[in-house]
């Protein structure tokens, strides 16, 4: 995916999808500036955790805010889940977590990275 397509949906599409409200929004911090973000994105559950798909890779600003703080919150279905240890894990490794079921990119888009997070029980993220 080009990276300046990731530019028109961080302005325009996901603006939108926020406002519609139907979609899992993880909740982070920018590393460098502080202010709070939200990204409405596909939450693929595994066991302990959460798998996110990088469309844009490992180099996009909300993986790299999140790998950089270590945690994020994800709400999805009306409630926030709080999340942990942010890994980026290939798609081997991401596909044996998901399993047969979920719905994959189009393999045309070449993705080949994707972000696991656990649950953070601690905070209550069970």
């Amino acid at each position: 995916m080009p990276r300046w397509w990731g530019q028109v949906n961080k302005r325009v599409f996901n603006p939108a999808e926020l406002r519609r409200g139907k979609r899992p929004v993880l909740s982070h911090v920018g590393r460098v500036s502080g202010t709070a973000y939200r990204t409405p994105l596909d939450a693929l559950p595994v066991a302990g955790g959460y798998v996110f798909v990088l469309v844009y890779g490992s180099r996009s600003d909300w993986a790299r805010n999140i790998l950089a703080a270590g945690h994020a919150t994800l709400t999805v279905e009306g409630r926030d889940v709080a999340l942990t240890a942010p890994r980026v894990i290939g798609e081997d490794e991401a596909w044996a977590a998901v399993g047969d079921d979920a719905a994959r990119p189009p393999r045309v888009l070449r993705i080949t990275e994707f972000l696991r997070m656990d649950l953070d029980v601690s905070a209550g993220g069970a």
